[in-house]
């Protein structure tokens, strides 16, 4: 069992500002358990690094995929061209590359840890339960540890559907099932996923809804750990909703919860 259990949001490359986090969450590799909130690469200045690391700790790490995940392997496949901004050359030209696509084709979207909390990069889509979740999570898991996994990467991007039923079938429920773990923030007025902002709920036009706030949310049987919206620096506006996105890839903080106490744990971008 281990001795603690951390949570950090979104590392993004950013090994120096893991390790010091790490170094401070006084973290032992050995006894302790590290799990992330996804988009583990791109931005930051060491993804290699990061991403070396984290495959040296074995089974005492586990994440779910992050859009830059994602990201990172429909790139490494050939199916995007790589953006500058991403900084993925030293990891596209190592000789570990195969070995990091395996890697990171074996995260889910989703994963509960302790029977309190489910951890997903984006957020729950609201007209899901935890449970449809996670059942979802393992169908695209499924596709991306098997045969077909290179096919699932060429065909994902996009932004439609944009709004959820079990009708869907094939290629356009698997894009609503990764776009809503991965790329949502939030809702329109119809209850469409909004891919066209992503600032602080403060500043959005008003017939966008952040996806935590909006009203069909079921009853909740664990309490949702989330990244990827950096502008939020972590705040929701429910105890059940805890982000752990604090922008250090941006020059802010990086930011760990301590599941055994609910404490956070950060450190500042130099």
């Amino acid at each position: 069992m281990a001795r603690q259990s951390l949570v950090v949001g979104d590392i993004q490359g950013c090994l120096a500002g893991l390790l010091k986090l790490l170094q401070k969450a006084d973290f032992d590799p050995q006894q302790d358990r590290l799990y992330a909130v996804g988009d583990l690469i791109g931005r930051g200045s060491d993804s290699l690094g990061t991403a070396e690391y984290l495959m040296s700790l074995g089974d005492n790490f586990q994440a779910v995929l992050g859009n830059h995940d994602l990201n990172f392997l429909a790139v490494s496949q050939g199916f995007k061209q790589a953006r500058k901004s991403d900084r993925l050359e030293p990891l596209l030209n190592s000789i570990k590359l195969p070995d990091i696509v395996h890697w990171l084709r074996q995260f889910p979207l989703a994963q509960k840890i302790n029977n309190s909390f489910v951890m997903v990069h984006a957020g729950l889509y609201p007209f899901w339960s935890v449970d449809e979740l996670m059942g979802f999570s393992s169908e695209i898991s499924e596709i991306l540890r098997g045969k077909q996994w290179q096919s699932l990467l060429n065909n994902m991007y996009g932004h439609e559907p944009r709004i959820w039923s079990a009708n869907l079938e094939d290629m356009p429920r698997n894009r609503f099932i990764i776009n809503a773990c991965t790329r949502m923030r939030y809702l329109n007025s119809e209850n469409q996923l909004d891919f066209e902002n992503s600032g602080h709920p403060d500043d959005a036009p008003d017939y966008l809804t952040p996806w935590f706030e909006v009203e069909k949310q079921r009853t909740l049987t664990h309490k949702v750990i989330f990244g990827h919206w950096a502008s939020l620096n972590g705040l929701s506006s429910s105890k059940h909703f805890i982000g752990l996105d604090t922008g250090y890839v941006w020059g802010q903080k990086m930011t760990a919860l301590r599941v055994e106490t609910l404490d956070y744990i950060s450190v500042s971008a130099d």
